[in-house]
Parts: C-alpha cells; structure tokens; sequence
C-alpha cells in the first residue's frame, strides 16, 4: 500500500463503545488530511470487531490474542501503518472541531519536532491539567495530591496545562498524555517506538523523554482540543489494579532512566506516605464523613491502602509482555493478509 499522510491507530480493551463514538467522530471531523484508521484490540473480544465490520469497513483491525499492553499493542499498530504520521489516540475520546487535521498542520509546522499533543477536555468542559505533564521524580509524586493540584495548580513541581492557561501557540513541554500523541513515524522508530517494558501506564513519559533525549521538541498545542473521558478503558480493570500499576510504572521508569536506588527511594517515600494518609484517614474520619462522605473516605482508604500494599511488595502486578508475543501477533497477522 502506498504511504498516505495520517495513521491513526486506536486501541481497544473492553471499550467497544468508545471506539465506535470516537471512529464517528474521526470521520465527521476529519476531511481534508488523506487517513487511516488502525484499532488494536488487546485481548479483549468484546464485539469491536463486527461493530467496526458492519458501520466502518475502511477501519483496519488487528487482534492481539493476549493482552500487550498500551505500549506492545501501539507498537503493533504502528508496525501496520502506512502514514507519514502516526497519530496515538485513546478510544475514550471524541473530536473536536478539526481537531486532528489542526494538530496535524501545527506538527508538519514545527521545527525539530517530537511528540505533540493537545488541550484534553472532560464531558463538562473543563480543562484535564493532565495533558501535560512533568517527568516524575520523588517529590512531585508524594505530593501528587488533588486538594494541591487544585490550591496550586500552576506550581512548576507537578507542572501541568493549567499553567499554560491564556497562552496561544505551541509551547515546548517535558511531555504529554498518552490519550492523544502524535509524531513524525520516522521519528517514532529513530526513538524505538514505545516502551513495552510498561504494561499500562508512563509510556508517554517514556517516549516523550525519549524524543526529548534525541534532541527533539516536544510541544503542547492550547488551540487545539478533544474530549475526553479519562479512564475509559482503566476503570473495568478495577480502580486499586490501575492505582498499582500506575506506581509500578513509574518505578520502573525511575530505575531506567534515574537508576535502581533513586526508584527504591520512590518506593520507600510512597509507602510512608500511605502509612500517613492511612493514619490521616482515621483520625479525620468524622471530618471526612461530614464534608465528602463514606463513599469519598472508603475510596481514599482503598486507594493508598493498594499503595500500601505495593510498596511493602504485597500487590502484584501482571508479568509483563514478552517481545516474543508481539511478534507472534504480527507473524500471526501477515499471514492471515496472505
């Protein structure tokens, strides 16, 4: 197949409906870029593949037999893709006004371009500060509490998009959310693609940093913006396996970038921190019952209790995906092609 501009490659695990909203949208928002649309489904079986036969036949579907992971099943999209640019997008997400081809002209506009990215939005409207994000280090994670992103939510310790609030233009940024990346594919495989150490969560750290040390420029476009609704696919998972296997994440991206003892250190300081929050809970309890309620305090008291958990190394996280898998998969793909 010959190259065409734009790969958008999408990854399904049990988000069916998200796709096929977010598919939608890619068509209604999408008519001057030449496209394609990839979509990955990690293991999930859950009808996306005749949903997407039936309502979209153009869109390119792969299989994964096992599940790769965000990264190993990303890296396989790409592995398909015929586009100049490669364009990342979680299906929980829907397209808004242009938003693709825009982001599209601001990337072939930039000078030593990496990853960019753009304004993330939540159903009601509001700004997801977390679509830019600062490179994790022991502080700026024990401190990653919501009551200070709200208090302090331009502060350059945990610096994120609210504090590139009023500004226009692309701004160069450490990096960006997973939930939209888009990027140049020869620059994807200078940086060797994603990650698959990772099996969920800091991929986007990780790339982004990866581009960063290639000598490329990240960018965060304000002008430009999608909804979305933020964990999508994480929430079936169960909200203590996302909370474990986010720190476990970025204990790994600390011990390959910053070394093992600087990720025990981060270990260390999150235990402590759960042992705090945990005494904190307690204490405050009728507090906490009288201004956010039993739900708000059980939900506190589950989450830092699986952080608990995972820094005395009670909680376990999946093994992590073998490259082994992923070249099955895609030996298993070719051949259906033949």
């Amino acid at each position: 197949m010959d190259s065409i501009e734009l790969s958008i490659i999408i990854v399904n695990w049990h988000s069916a409906d998200y796709v096929m909203a977010c598919v939608s949208s890619i068509y209604e928002q999408t008519t001057s870029v030449d496209y394609e649309i990839i979509v990955v489904d990690n293991g999930s079986f859950d009808g996306c593949k005749e949903r997407l036969a039936k309502e979209y036949p153009d869109v390119i579907f792969v299989e994964s037999k096992t599940n790769l992971g965000f990264g190993g099943a990303n890296n396989l999209g790409a592995s398909l893709a015929c586009g100049t640019v490669l364009l990342f997008l979680n299906p929980d997400t829907v397209i808004l006004d242009r938003a693709i081809e825009r982001l599209y002209e601001c990337l072939l506009s930039l000078p030593n371009v990496g990853v960019v990215g753009c304004r993330l939005l939540n159903a009601d409207g509001s700004l997801q500060t977390s679509c830019v994000q600062p490179m994790p280090t022991v502080l700026n994670q024990v401190l990653d509490v919501a009551f200070l992103h709200r208090m302090f939510p331009a502060v350059s310790l945990w610096t994120n998009a609210a504090r590139y609030e009023g500004r226009s233009g692309p701004i160069e940024v450490e990096a960006l959310s997973g939930a939209c990346l888009m990027l140049l594919r020869k620059v994807f495989y200078e940086i060797g693609g994603f990650t698959s150490e990772y099996f969920m969560y800091t991929e986007d750290l990780d790339l982004c940093l990866k581009a960063r040390k290639a000598g490329r420029r990240n960018y965060y476009v304000p002008e430009v913006a999608i909804l979305h609704h933020s964990g999508g696919s994480s929430r079936r998972a169960g909200s203590n396996f996302s909370v474990v296997m986010m720190r476990e994440s970025i204990y790994r991206f600390l011990c390959r970038y910053r070394g093992r003892l600087y990720a025990i250190c981060y270990r260390t300081a999150l235990l402590l921190a759960a042992v705090v929050r945990e005494f904190l809970l307690f204490v405050l309890l009728p507090i906490y019952l009288v201004f956010w309620g039993k739900k708000a305090w059980l939900g506190s008291y589950k989450k830092w209790l699986a952080i608990l958990g995972w820094g005395m190394g009670i909680c376990h996280c999946p093994q992590r995906v073998r490259v082994g898998d992923l070249c099955g998969v895609i030996m298993g793909k070719s051949k259906d092609k033949g």
